[in-house]
């Protein structure tokens, strides 16, 4: 089974206040507003209304839990860089993505997702910056990468990987589509290392 198939919305946290106590290990999914996040969570979990998909960018205002099958959550943080939300929301987000994902003790790792088109946004860069202190990886879904050619996309995943080298060693990247449903195993396979389950589909080297 899918370590992220059978996902169910667990609890929502506008305030930090709000959080659950940590109940078992969390992976945080984050991007940039309209980046692709809320799609590839619905693509990995296989449901097309686990997270919310709006044409509206920003529209995530709250962190939203979702439990997984062995005990871990998946952590749907808001969608930042939004230039048309208010300045007071805008800080109240930062405030509560930053505090988060540098005192979380219960989280794992973070996937941010990117667009393979418009990669590594200062604001991008920012998160990375935020989350380099705690010591734990971030895997980067370049998303929407069937808009590139071949080419385009093996060469932008290069050169991001070339980048995440400078912030950590445990940051890594691939490409994903949620439209073509590509990437999904690669992406599995890394959080299930995070989690300490190994991927039922990955085969043995030969001895």
């Amino acid at each position: 089974m899918s370590l992220f198939r059978g996902a169910s919305f667990y609890i929502t946290a506008h305030h930090l206040g709000d959080l659950p106590p940590p109940l078992g290990p969390e992976i945080a999914f984050a991007g940039r507003s309209n980046a692709g996040k809320s799609s590839a969570i619905n693509t990995l979990v296989d449901h097309n209304r686990l997270a919310f998909v709006s044409k509206t960018p920003g529209r995530t205002q709250q962190i939203n839990f979702f439990s997984l099958r062995g005990g871990a959550f998946l952590v749907d943080l808001p969608g930042y860089g939004y230039a048309k939300v208010q300045r007071k929301l805008r800080a109240h987000w930062e405030q509560l993505l930053s505090t988060y994902l540098r005192t979380r003790g219960s989280l794992f790792g973070m996937v941010l997702i990117m667009d393979a088109r418009h990669p590594l946004t200062p604001l991008d860069r920012q998160m990375l910056n935020w989350f380099a202190s705690t010591g734990k990886p971030v895997h980067v879904l370049l998303s929407k990468s069937d808009k590139l050619s071949r080419q385009e996309g093996q060469t932008t995943l290069r050169e991001v990987r070339a980048e995440l080298l400078k912030y950590a060693n445990n940051y890594t990247a691939q490409l994903f589509s949620s439209s073509k449903k590509q990437g999904m195993e690669e992406t599995e396979v890394m959080i299930g290392n995070w989690l300490g389950i190994k991927h039922e589909n990955t085969k043995k080297a030969p001895g």
